[in-house]
């Protein structure tokens, strides 16, 4: 049986598809983040869901009960959806959810389909992972691509990492097999700020994403949300010395371009293959 299940299905004007997943590759919840504000500030519904059933193990994540203003419960369950979204130069596909535990082969294929289905020729993918950056400086992008040559165009670093995938590497391949171009955009995470949400990484894959689509969005709380945590965690920083310094010690080693681009590439390609 199938797990997509189509609430609509929409006729979407020259459609393109920007994923996230939560969990798994998604170091401060950046690239979740990033994805769900297209939803916020644009005309979005959902379309499509993937029933949970047959891709997650309940005991790992574990289904929640919430109970409403009334008093009343219900039971929210782990979800990935597709978001139809109506745009003035194009229409937009955001599938936003969660990284499956089981099936993937199933699950990648029923999103490719879909994804074909509503004229998807292109897609931006997105993740975040957690690397020796400073946060006083601009979030570093690396990325991959099925015609490589177009990440240097808009200011990506490559990366040709082979080793363990997440389910965003997977449906990068299956995309590129189903000839739907592909970029897939990493945003590196301080180390030491990332158990927690870090919305200037969001911040950076939502401007990027938007201009590797060409939907036009308005990001103003992102940005807002990114300087107001930037400045609380300057000042709990300038009051312990030692991790002043070694803020300081990150912006030195950032100043050496050529190194710091190779030394980043080589920080993504661990994290991938630590997770």
């Amino acid at each position: 049986m199938a797990a997509l299940k189509w609430l609509e299905r929409p006729f979407l004007n020259d459609p393109v598809a920007l994923v996230a997943f939560e969990g798994w590759g998604d170091a401060g919840e950046s690239a979740s983040q990033a994805a769900a504000t297209f939803l916020e500030n644009l005309n979005s519904h959902v379309i499509a869901t993937m029933d949970p059933d047959d891709h997650f193990d309940f005991q790992v994540r574990r289904p929640l009960v919430e109970v409403d203003s009334t008093g009343t419960r219900d039971i929210s369950w782990p979800s990935n959806e597709l978001h139809a979204v109506r745009g003035q130069e194009r229409d937009l596909v955001v599938v936003l959810g969660e990284e499956p535990h089981y099936r993937w082969k199933a699950f990648i294929k029923e999103l490719v389909d879909a994804l074909q289905s509503l004229g998807v020729k292109r897609a931006v993918t997105m993740g975040a992972f957690i690397g020796q950056v400073a946060h006083t400086l601009p979030v570093p992008l690396v990325g991959s691509a099925t015609r490589p040559d177009t990440l240097t165009l808009h200011g990506l670093l490559p990366s040709g990492y082979e080793g363990p995938t997440g389910i965003v590497g997977v449906l990068n391949h299956a995309l590129g097999n189903a000839g739907i171009d592909v970029i897939s955009v990493w945003a590196a995470v301080p180390h030491y700020l990332s158990n927690q949400e870090y919305p200037p990484a969001a911040e950076a894959l939502a401007v990027k994403a938007s201009e590797l689509l060409g939907v036009t969005i308005d990001i103003g709380e992102l940005t807002h949300a990114s300087r107001d945590f930037i400045s609380t965690v300057d000042q709990a920083i300038e009051e312990n010395s030692e991790l002043l310094r070694y803020v300081e010690q990150l912006e030195e080693e950032a100043d050496d371009d050529i190194g710091r681009s190779d030394q980043l590439v080589e920080e993504i390609e661990d994290f991938l293959r630590d997770q």
